[in-house]
């Protein structure tokens, strides 16, 4: 036995202290377990950070340095249980070491300065945590301990390799080598992996380890943590619930739902934006790696809606953007799309995608921001081609948004006038011959921005030539619907009216007439 050893056991009153001369005998060894339980309670209350370093410095020596077999000694049955909840206690009394302080509200996070200590000692507890790996391997019953402590490793691991206020290069760099020590130390080949195993149950009286993820454990831990009234009380929680979350996909995802969708909600219904955010992904990422028939169960399905249709309110672009996308996958799991269904039944039976539609279409109207505008009209043909025949309930709405949205220049990419124009060629081939009577403003609005697109000299040539194709595509279609009642008059526009870009866009559409008629029959 070192004197490194013989010192920490002499320090901790577990032994006499050796000459300076000789190494400790065997025979003054204590029980692991005792000395794990007096090293926790040191760590549990130290004196000052000074000493914590130093403790933490005799943790990482002793995992190093002590023999193995003793390390991991213990009597059959019991007596594994015993060591198990002494290592797990002295595990969770390092990570406390490394603990980020207490907010005291939910108003605002710690400034920085709060966290000045926390890097150096989340460096020192990786490095203890580390060699405690090393010296564990995986065989025998020693796996069953891996499996205990890995979700209190993998915990720590995620809190401080993430760039975050209370993190520095060397602490990131130590948590990570931590995570990739305990992936290899477990036979796990990914983070997925260790998350979720291999998706099989282990027989009785098998050895379990490799094959067990450790998703479960680690909302164990999480849980207490992520109530209404303490999930705000530390930074890293939701930080770490949404990491875990994210990397878990299906079947795993659904044993734990009752788990994951509250501090799910409870984020996405914060004023914080990136509280909402993160919750709002959360809500996607379940609703997409969750069976549909989970989600319907106890309602869950109807409380997200009712939980994201609430955020449609906002005015944060950041935050309509994630919710518009994860509500045009779980309105499939609430009804049938109306696209799918007769037109009659459409007819007859509004549902939550005319809801949705509806108060979309709304805001838009009023909506003079450029960057809500681009991120309304990004989203707005997936729903166009959700709804088909069923826009006709909002052709009134369209139109008035498309009117009002092909006006305002949105340079330089013109994200919002090219997603308008896509909105309105879908309308048209969905409802064409509701269309004819709506032609003459279409017309007008159509050729003033193919004038001012030609003369416009800050777009650039790709998006002026994109921006005129896709108009001149509208005007065929609308030409389709009115069975060519356009070509006269485009035909009677010439050089008087304008330049010849637009005279050559005109003339492939008199040139060609497509029947929206027939478009329709072929899709």
């Amino acid at each position: 036995m070192s004197m490194e050893l013989s010192s920490l056991l002499h320090d901790l009153h577990l032994s006499p202290s050796p000459s300076s001369d000789k190494l400790l005998p065997s025979s003054y060894l204590p029980p692991i377990t005792e000395l794990l339980s007096r090293l926790q309670e040191k760590l549990i209350d130290p004196p000052s950070d000074s000493e914590t370093n130093a403790l933490i410095g005799h943790v990482e020596q002793l995992f190093k340095k002590a023999d193995p077999n003793w390390l991991f000694s213990a009597n059959q049955d019991e007596g594994w249980a015993e060591l198990q909840e002494a290592y797990s206690n002295l595990v969770s009394a390092l990570i406390g070491c490394a603990a980020l302080p207490i907010c005291e509200d939910d108003c605002s996070s710690l400034p920085a300065v709060a966290y000045r200590i926390v890097p150096s000692l989340a460096q020192a507890v990786c490095s203890a945590l580390t060699a405690l790996l090393g010296t564990m391997g995986n065989g025998g019953s020693r796996s069953g301990l891996l499996l205990a402590l890995a979700p209190h490793l993998c915990v720590f691991a995620v809190t401080h390799f993430q760039d975050q206020p209370w993190t520095s290069s060397s602490s990131r760099a130590g948590a990570r080598s931590l995570q990739e020590v305990l992936l290899r130390t477990g036979g796990w080949r990914d983070s997925p992996h260790l998350l979720m195993g291999d998706g099989t149950q282990t027989n009785e009286g098998e050895e379990e380890g490799k094959n067990r993820g450790i998703f479960g454990g680690i909302l164990d831990i999480l849980q207490p943590q992520l109530t209404k009234d303490l999930w705000h009380r530390c930074e890293a929680v939701k930080l770490v619930f949404a990491w875990t979350l994210l990397q878990v996909t299906r079947p795993s995802l659904s044993p734990h739902l009752s788990r994951l969708l509250p501090p799910s909600l409870l984020l996405t219904d914060n004023y914080r934006q990136e509280n909402c955010i993160l919750g709002v992904c959360c809500l996607h990422h379940i609703v997409l790696n969750t069976p549909a028939a989970d989600l319907r169960q106890f309602n869950r399905a109807e409380v997200l809606y009712q939980a994201l249709f609430k955020q449609l309110y906002t005015t944060d672009a950041a935050v309509i953007q994630p919710v518009l996308s994860c509500l045009l996958d779980l309105l499939v799991v609430l009804e049938k799309p109306p696209s799918s269904l007769a037109p009659s039944s459409c007819r007859r039976k509004p549902c939550r995608h005319d809801d949705v539609l509806r108060l979309v279409l709304t805001h838009m109207e009023a909506e003079h921001k450029l960057e809500l505008r681009r991120v309304y009209a990004s989203a707005l043909p997936l729903y166009m081609d959700r709804m088909g025949v069923a826009v006709c309930r909002h052709l009134r709405q369209v139109e008035r948004v498309v009117l009002g949205y092909l006006e305002v220049t949105d340079p330089p990419e013109e994200t919002s006038r090219l997603k308008i124009l896509e909105v309105l060629q879908k309308t048209t081939r969905a409802a064409w011959p509701r269309m004819a009577c709506r032609v003459a403003a279409l017309l007008r609005c159509l050729l003033k921005l193919l004038v001012a697109v030609s003369s416009d000299r800050q777009l650039s040539d790709s998006v002026k030539q994109k921006l005129m194709s896709e108009t001149s595509l509208c005007l065929k279609l609308l030409d389709g619907c009115c069975h060519g009642d356009l070509q006269l008059p485009l035909r009677q526009v010439d050089s008087s009216c304008c330049c010849s870009e637009v005279l050559g866009c005109l003339a492939t559409i008199t040139g060609t007439t497509e029947r929206c008629c027939s478009r329709t029959s072929e899709t």
